[in-house]
């Protein structure tokens, strides 16, 4: 989930329910994963003194639910390790948290061994499920196939595996060798379509905080076998793919939000917003697909 401040710099409970309302309550039915909580300060989701999640973050989730939704909360570390707080003390359990997704260690670019016995120790910290989070591009160092299964293999807690590695040779090994109650998942809105006719099971997606009903409708129709009108879909977005990742995510679906009215075009340094010639030609694909502008 894309999250949003204001001009003071805060996040509201209004920015939640601007965001993530219309992606639980699109026509067809909600998308499977709604909320997600990713690399942002732990202070801004956790209190420090009890370890749960924000009253922001509650308070929005509570009145979701009592209007008839029920938006899952996922944690996700931001350094691919067992949140900490400030301190440094660990958050094992999360008042409303429904699970973790967790990113290889970046920037030290261990060995595949590392990569396994550093998920070891979060597998065995906390019994929340576990998402891997495999994006080399942005890490430096990528989990091959025989250490996601080799995992997935041995805790039973960590449950699938959000794959951006780009490798599709990877990912169909993965796919076919996977025990029965692991999931792989697309990490990347470009190949979401093809990696579902090899066996995947959706996308934690980018596109999709701007086009909720859209692309969660092309996801279903794939799942389904329907591959033709999910073709349609996916060549629809095809431009737009390309622009939300030119000058770096999130600035690029962030500039779309902006263009479709939604949000302030923020973002934090060392991040800054896309250049004109590219929110320029966001405007002019959106506005050829007549979406508000």
């Amino acid at each position: 989930m894309i999250k949003s401040k204001n001009a003071n710099n805060t996040v509201t409970a209004k920015m939640y329910d601007t965001l993530v309302r219309p992606v639980i309550t699109e026509k067809s039915g909600r998308v499977e994963l709604v909320d997600l909580i990713n690399n942002v300060s732990v202070k801004e989701v956790v209190d420090e003194t009890t370890g749960v999640v924000s009253k922001t973050v509650i308070d929005w989730r509570s009145n979701s639910s009592s209007a008839g939704l029920k938006p899952s909360i996922i944690l996700k570390d931001e350094k691919g390790k067992p949140v900490t707080y400030d301190n440094g003390k660990e958050i094992r359990y999360y008042m409303s948290v429904d699970a973790i997704l967790s990113v290889v260690p970046y920037y030290n670019k261990p060995s595949q061994e590392g990569i396994y016995q550093h998920y070891k120790a979060i597998a065995e910290a906390t019994e929340l499920p576990i998402v891997l989070y495999n994006v080399p591009g942005r890490t430096g160092v990528n989990m091959k196939a025989e250490t996601t299964l080799r995992i997935a293999r041995d805790f039973k807690n960590v449950i699938a595996i959000k794959e951006a590695s780009g490798d599709i040779t990877q990912m169909d090994d993965i796919i076919k060798n996977k025990p029965a109650n692991f999931d792989v998942i697309s990490g990347d809105d470009g190949i979401t379509f093809p990696l579902i006719t090899l066996g995947a099971v959706g996308i934690i997606s980018v596109i999709g905080n701007a086009f909720p009903r859209e692309f969660s409708r092309m996801v279903r129709l794939a799942l389904r076998g329907d591959y033709a009108n999910a073709l349609t879909i996916h060549h629809k977005f095809a431009e737009l793919f390309k622009l939300l990742f030119v000058d770096g995510n999130p600035a690029g679906v962030k500039a779309m939000l902006n263009v479709m009215g939604m949000i302030e075009n923020k973002l934090r340094l060392p991040l800054v917003p896309t250049r004109i010639t590219t929110f320029e030609a966001m405007r002019k694909i959106l506005d050829e697909l007549n979406i508000k502008c």
